[in-house]
């Protein structure tokens, strides 16, 4: 009588198929299961990048292009100390603004949307910062992202109103979202948008904010990428990646489609 339920308990879990073949049902229900080890994990999540108030959010959101947030967070306290409001940015001198935001890289276009970005919001708004995702992609240098991670602290932050806005919030997609929604398979496109898109059609909706800022940690964690941890990862048979230490070859497929196009842009 023992045999049989020995048996069971030694069989491994079916392995998960690659994301082409996986159901849209079953990968629904793995999502589910991540995000439940992922809130396991981060039981609490505040976004990573110091502000007091929308404003100085979104300047940092901007500066955090191709940077890291510990970089933005070295340099703001100037940044804030010297310009405090988008009229301050606006009428300031630009080569002042780029001496201070230069450690971030691409200081010079960083610096030209920082003062775009301030002159639309006293044009349009008078300074003060829209919460509705119509209204901030009218900014100049405001893309989904930027205007996702202002959405996603509408919730989180004490200055919000920690309401669930119905004013187009999405998913936060950066390049650590990017990364591992593929190799968890929860996304089969590189396309930011498009895995925006993938995603919010398999992450319940008042998981939007904080999924993304769980993937973030456990991207700057585990799932790094060079070196991603998957021996030890706990999502390691939630993920088809596992397999192929976090170079599947979907990846490696769509990195050889992009890279043409890379190199055109480049």
């Amino acid at each position: 009588m023992m045999a049989p339920v020995l048996r069971r308990s030694l069989r491994r879990p079916s392995p998960v198929p690659p994301p082409r073949l996986e159901r849209p049902i079953q990968r629904k229900r793995r999502a589910l299961k991540i995000i439940e080890r992922l809130r396991e994990r981060y039981p609490n999540v505040r976004l990573p990048l110091k502000h007091r108030d929308p404003f100085q959010l979104l300047v940092s959101t901007i500066l955090s292009a191709q940077c890291t947030d510990a970089m933005v967070n070295r340099v703001t306290p100037a940044l804030f100390k010297k310009f405090k409001t988008p009229q301050d940015f606006a009428t300031a001198r630009t080569r002042d603004v780029e001496r201070i935001v230069k450690p971030t890289g691409f200081f010079r276009q960083k610096t030209r949307s920082l003062q775009s970005m301030s002159r639309s919001l006293l044009d349009r708004f008078g300074g003060r910062v829209p919460l509705t995702m119509d209204e901030l992609l009218t900014l100049k240098g405001v893309g989904r992202k930027t205007a996702n991670v202002l959405l996603s602290a509408k919730r989180l932050e004490p200055w919000g109103r920690g309401d669930d806005p119905a004013d187009g919030l999405g998913i936060v997609v950066d390049t650590h979202v990017r990364r591992l929604s593929q190799r968890l398979g929860l996304a089969t496109s590189d396309d930011p948008v498009k895995i925006e898109q993938q995603l919010m059609e398999i992450i319940p909706r008042e998981e939007w904010d904080g999924f993304s800022l769980r993937l973030i940690y456990f991207g700057r964690e585990v799932c790094t990428a060079q070196r991603p941890k998957c021996p030890i990862c706990p999502l390691n048979r939630l993920c088809p990646s596992s397999p192929y230490l976090g170079k599947p070859p979907w990846m490696r497929l769509e990195a050889a489609r992009r890279a043409p196009r890379d190199a055109r842009r480049g």
